[in-house]
């Protein structure tokens, strides 16, 4: 049986040119030797299987071979390898330091590798900074760590810094397909791309990952295959769950969720893919960030078949939801919970109530209406002929204008005996209240006793505290923003900074003329409300803030203070 060999180390790279995604820096080691323009300490940073030892290697070889590496030649002679980890002491580098006065036999230099070197302790790296700040000109030593901020300035600062990018799903991609052919596997563009992620910008990870989804479906690699080896979501999970927030089918939404937990998935590895999902087909709804899209292009053809189905304004709405689901489960008492919220507030983004029809539904504004004639004309009439009556004083009755009646419309379909106005309905009947009170303010015979602003404002504060006694802090923070001003008698005048709060008063000024009308004795109180977009609310935030405030009120509170030599 032949000894298998795992592809990180088959396929580890012996030039320059098999390094994966580190072009600019393999280009800048190669010009650096050329022009013999190499710094004899060099220091590779960066994630772990990103080459940086391979390239340290690669470059040992270089450096005695005049540029030209040849695989069959090795200057093993040459080139010391010490891993920190392990040999961390001030004695191993004392070792180290030893060697350096020894020239090299074969070649022009000595090559120092020292991999992981920020395990080094304190005594050890200040033991190895004299050699490093002056080695000998056949020497050159090259670091490399993971974690660059745990090495001392000092040393870093004598060192040319090489600073190694994670590797990019597309180059990890891209060089696992040439690993699968050269071994005759036939893989799946999608499949490749879920181990490219996997591995998480690391090429030696991606290369595991390889070798283990090999052993587990053999010559041929599916998509399929690898989201079960990996235990991974993939795209049609997101693609399915995404379909039925379309269609506000909750209920099966909520066994879909049910199924990926049975799994073995957590809850925030789903909804945090399923954020990242609502990104992807934002992103493939415009031709110019198509390019954003990192997936296969089976799978890109999906997504753009989804954004036509989502509207803007929908995956803006599920990616806030989304996301802040993913940032509260930590926290949660109740994870699960918490995501079955999301998903069920994500399937009625664009639920429209329960889709009744209106024509059965909505009673018509003629139900409301009285004809031209307002109730409370009728009913003086009528209380008219009542005391003539009484008097004796009967003349001749002359017809009078009778209301005509309006049946209330016949509400067809309905069962139960709860109501089945819709938000709709109920807005027009808003609507239709402000307007029958304008129309009972047109009678001559309504009280407009006058009254001042001081009153007016005292009701006012009272009809805010009412609000904010009844849970509307909303409404009541608005009325708060302006001092309302008082204008011919009976307008009210208010001005706000923006066009939100101007309509948001108008929707609920209704309750608030009542309460003014009643209260004043003046049914001819109208609201003026206008917008400036200049006005800026003032706020007190400091002890001298609020005493500047307070003075305003009372200007007897200055007295006050230098009367008593009071401080803020």
């Amino acid at each position: 049986m032949e000894n298998f060999v795992v592809s990180a180390l088959k396929y580890r790279p012996k030039t320059f040119k098999d390094v994966v995604g580190q072009s600019a820096i393999t280009k800048t080691l190669e010009n650096a030797i050329k022009e013999n323009h190499l710094a004899q300490a060099l220091l590779f940073t960066g994630p772990r299987g990103v080459g940086k030892t391979s390239c340290a290697r690669i470059l040992a070889k270089m450096i005695n071979s005049a540029g030209n590496v040849d695989e069959n030649e090795d200057f093993a002679f040459n080139i010391f390898e010490l891993d920190a980890a392990s040999n961390n002491t001030i004695d191993d580098i004392r070792s180290l330091t030893d060697q350096v006065r020894i020239p090299p036999q074969i070649g022009t230099h000595k090559v120092y590798i020292i991999d992981e070197v920020h395990m080094l302790s304190n005594s050890a790296f200040n033991a190895f900074l004299k050699t490093l700040e002056e080695p000998p000109k056949h020497c050159i030593f090259i670091l490399a760590t993971t974690e660059k901020h745990k090495i001392i300035p000092t040393i870093l600062s004598r060192c040319q810094i090489f600073d190694f990018k994670r590797i990019t799903v597309t180059d990890a991609k891209n060089y696992l397909k040439v690993i699968a052919k050269a071994q005759g596997i036939e893989a799946e563009d999608d499949a490749l791309h879920i181990i490219a992620q996997k591995a998480d910008g690391a090429m030696r990870d991606a290369l595991s990952i390889f070798d283990r989804v090999v052993s587990f479906s053999g010559k041929n690699l599916t998509r399929q295959a690898v989201s079960e080896n990996l235990n991974v979501l993939d795209y049609d999970t997101f693609f399915q769950v995404t379909d039925l927030i379309l269609d506000n089918n909750i209920p099966a939404l909520l066994l879909k969720f049910n199924q990926i937990l049975s799994t073995g998935f957590e809850g925030q590895h789903f909804i945090a893919g399923l954020a990242s999902h609502f990104r992807d087909i934002y992103v493939a709804k415009s031709p110019e960030t198509l390019e954003l899209l990192v997936v296969g292009n089976d799978t890109k053809e999906q997504y753009k078949v989804q954004a036509e189905k989502a509207t803007t304004s929908f995956l803006k709405e599920a990616i806030t939801l989304a996301n802040d689901c993913d940032l509260k489960y930590k926290t949660s008492r109740n994870q699960r919970l918490l995501v079955e919220i999301c998903l069920m507030k994500l399937a009625s983004i664009n639920f429209d109530g329960e889709k009744k029809k209106t024509s059965g539904f909505i009673i018509p504004a003629a139900y409301f209406k009285r004809k031209n004639v307002p109730e409370i004309t009728v009913k003086k009439e009528q209380n008219k002929a009542l005391e003539e009556s009484q008097s004796g004083n009967v003349e001749e009755p002359k017809p009078k204008y009778t209301p005509p009646k309006v049946e209330p419309p016949i509400l067809t379909g309905i069962k139960r005996q709860s109501s089945g106005l819709s938000l709709k309905s109920i807005q027009q009947k808003k609507a239709h209240q402000i307007k029958q009170m304008e129309v009972e303010v047109k009678e001559e015979d309504l009280p407009s006793d006058s009254f001042s602003e001081e009153q007016m404002l005292e009701l006012w504060n009272v009809f805010v505290e009412k609000l904010e006694h009844k849970g509307k802090y909303n409404l009541a923070a608005i009325l708060k923003i302006d001092t309302p001003k008082l204008k011919d008698q009976h307008i009210i005048q208010l001005e706000f900074p923006n066009s939100t709060n101007k309509i948001e008063v108008e929707r609920q000024q209704f309750d608030l003329l009542q309460f003014l009308r009643k209260s004043l004795n003046n049914f001819e109180i109208r609201l003026e409300i206008s917008v400036n977009e200049t006005m800026k609310k003032k706020y007190a935030y400091t002890a001298e803030d609020k005493f500047a405030k307070l003075l305003e009120k009372n200007q007897a509170l200055e007295t006050l203070k230098q009367t008593f030599n009071l401080d803020l």
